[in-house]
């Protein structure tokens, strides 16, 4: 009767074929690591990345891989999780990289609707911190080692999942792992953390997209100060003010259209697709990206402005000492996102233009990191396009540019190629990543299930 049942809900539930209605011990797996992970905050400098590195590789340990596999690397008050399925080694090829991350943007549990570290769900969604930014695709490459393994899986190479523990922050477990001798020898990296598919508000898919560029990370402390005084004592230079003004200008200010034949192959295939008023915009950017017109209706929307453009917005303020003296100093954080190709120092130099006043104080944060776009290699776009068309079937697979920053680029920047092929389908308009409310779809998360499985499979068998 449970197989019956089963079998009814997948013909009968709002006529969608829903993974969740046949509880596979994949699929149960798979939520169980999810659900775990998300319960754990690991948020940066609270020290609670070692605790879902040792999850994960106490479930690894459970499905069959050795201790000598299994590698946690501790670096300050965080760790990296290294994980090698080994190969025969008969295809004598070098081994593929999986990339993902276990650390999560900080949340505060006040302004959420619920709790950020639980994961909690309604008839469409999965919430929590991480749903989408990493834990999915952490959970979905551990998931996958486990499901392999126990189906007496053997690659005929090695496959290494190669997770960091800060990349919401200062990244240095990252760039530990991209030097790493043994690492550097792999073929190439698959990223989990960016890539997908692309749906309509109608829920119609409109295209996967593989990512194979990123934009450069940088952000700069601006901070003016004054001699300040009793705040009963105003005087006509004022640091919030000052800065204020500052803030109010970078925010009108637009960095020159940029592109590249690969974002103008993807807004044309994704013009195509998406259809209406915005899809028209992305065709005629496509074929002109000097429309002015075009440019300024993608400038508005916050999924395709970074594609188009240089972006720069200001994601923290501190000012003032006092509620009854005057500030003797204001900082604003203005995070960029700077187009490949286009110096940092460039930037910097067009921002200090902008603000009109030589007094604000610019103070790099962190190093820059550059990376080069990587190919669309034949070999793993045939196997994504396997998992991809076993749920949307002839679907266009298309390169992009991301405007965040992953661990992929540090890879990139170390010689590797590195593609990312998360499986999440999306609604842009449903990212929440960073923001309040974090979730992911459960069609998302229960369809994607053998995303994973079938590209290693196709890239890693006899």
């Amino acid at each position: 009767m449970k197989i019956i049942s089963a079998l009814l809900g997948l013909l009968f539930l709002s006529g969608v074929a829903y993974a969740e209605d046949i509880p596979t011990a994949h699929a149960q797996k798979t939520l169980e690591i999810y659900r775990t992970i998300i319960g754990i905050e690991s948020a940066k400098n609270l020290g609670n990345v070692p605790k879902v590195a040792n999850y994960l590789a106490s479930e690894l340990r459970s499905a069959g891989f050795s201790e000598k596999d299994i590698e946690i690397l501790p670096l300050e008050d965080t760790v990296a999780l290294v994980v090698t399925y080994r190969g025969d080694g008969s295809s004598d090829k070098a081994p593929i990289l999986l990339l993902g991350h276990m650390d999560v943007v900080e949340a505060r549990p006040e302004d959420w609707e619920r709790p950020p570290f639980e994961l909690t769900e309604d008839d469409t969604f999965f919430y929590g911190r991480g749903t989408i930014d990493n834990k999915f695709g952490v959970t979905q490459l551990t998931s996958t080692f486990i499901r392999l393994k126990k189906e007496g899986f053997v690659p005929d190479r090695d496959l290494i999942i190669a997770f960091s523990g800060d990349e919401e922050s200062t990244m240095k477990t990252t760039r530990m792992l991209a030097k790493r001798e043994d690492l550097a020898k792999a073929e190439f990296a698959l990223n989990s953390d960016a890539g997908g598919g692309t749906l309509s508000k109608s829920g119609k898919a409109i295209a996967y997209n593989v990512q194979a560029a990123e934009k450069t990370y940088v952000t700069w402390d601006l901070t003016v100060r004054n001699p300040g005084g009793h705040s009963s004592r105003p005087r006509p230079d004022n640091a919030i003010y000052d800065l204020a003004q500052a803030i109010t200008k970078i925010q009108a200010h637009r960095f020159p259209v940029r592109w590249s034949e690969m974002t103008l192959a993807y807004f044309e295939e994704s013009g195509k697709r998406k259809g209406g008023e915005l899809g028209d915009a992305m065709l005629r950017f496509a074929r002109d990206p000097n429309d002015i017109s075009a440019s300024d209706r993608l400038a508005v929307e916050s999924a395709y402005v970074g594609i188009t453009r240089t972006t720069c917005v200001v994601t923290m303020l501190n000012a003032g000492h006092a509620e009854n003296a005057l500030p003797q100093s204001a900082t604003a954080t203005l995070n960029c996102r700077v187009y490949p190709g286009v110096p940092v120092a460039e930037v910097e130099k067009t921002l200090r233009q902008v603000v009109e006043n030589d007094a604000i104080e610019f103070k790099q944060l962190d190093e820059v990191t550059e990376s080069p776009i990587s190919e669309m290699r034949p070999d793993v776009i045939a196997a994504v396009s396997k998992a991809v068309h076993a749920r949307y079937e002839g679907l266009k697979i298309i390169g992009y540019m991301s405007t965040g920053a992953t661990d992929g680029m540090h890879f990139r920047n170390a010689g590797i190629p590195t593609l990312a092929i998360g499986s999440a389908f999306m609604d842009p308009d449903d990212n929440y990543a960073h923001g309040l409310n974090e979730r992911l779809p459960k069609k998302a998360f229960y369809e994607g299930l053998d995303h994973w499985s079938i590209i290693l499979k196709e890239l890693a068998s006899h």
